[in-house]
């Protein structure tokens, strides 16, 4: 193995150790902030797009109401991957599963990055972080039908999301820093 081959491998498991932690620790912020805000506590995922209160007219919230895209994203996982249906208890972790190894991945790749283009960590990873939010919530996961297009959301659910991967961005650089140092 050269060298830079070894840095690399290094650079993916720094980041995912620190895409890990970095999606634990949005959690831990997304349920904050509703708290903070007087929402519901429970964390989005890495895709936090949600329908805007009042948006479904006349149907029952309870029944009509989009899920979060990481639940949608397990949904089509499991009727396309394993032929199955997720009920609704089985809605909150598979959505979670999604979160955690969108996060992790996506942290794995950062660490690679770093390694080859070491300006990828400018800024302690906050620009990551944008660039992360930017490319997953506003652009793909409308694209792919898993949420609603970004004009459809409250400014303030846009805020609550870049924010949110803001603290992702900065948990996994300085995580994947820290790490690399040791390794």
């Amino acid at each position: 193995m050269r060298h830079n081959d070894e840095n690399i491998l290094k650079g993916v498991v720094a980041g995912l150790a620190g895409g890990l932690l970095a999606s634990w620790t949005m959690n831990q912020f997304q349920a904050a902030w509703m708290r903070a805000v007087g929402g519901n506590d429970k964390p989005h995922g890495a895709q936090s797009m949600q329908p805007s209160e009042g948006s479904h007219g006349d149907q029952s919230q309870d029944a009509k109401e989009q899920d979060d895209a990481t639940v949608e994203t397990a949904k089509v996982i499991s009727k396309n991957v394993f032929g199955h249906e997720l009920q609704e208890s089985e809605k909150k972790p598979a959505g979670a599963a999604v979160h955690y190894a969108f996060g992790t991945a996506t942290g794995g790749l950062y660490g690679a990055l770093a390694e080859v283009s070491p300006q990828v960590t400018t800024a302690a990873g906050l620009p990551f972080g944008a660039a992360f939010w930017l490319i997953a919530d506003e652009i793909s996961m409308p694209l792919l039908g898993l949420s609603k297009g970004p004009t459809e959301y409250p400014v303030s659910t846009h805020v609550y999301a870049f924010t949110s991967h803001l603290v992702y961005g900065l948990t996994t650089e300085l995580s994947r820093r820290a790490l690399r140092q040791v390794m």
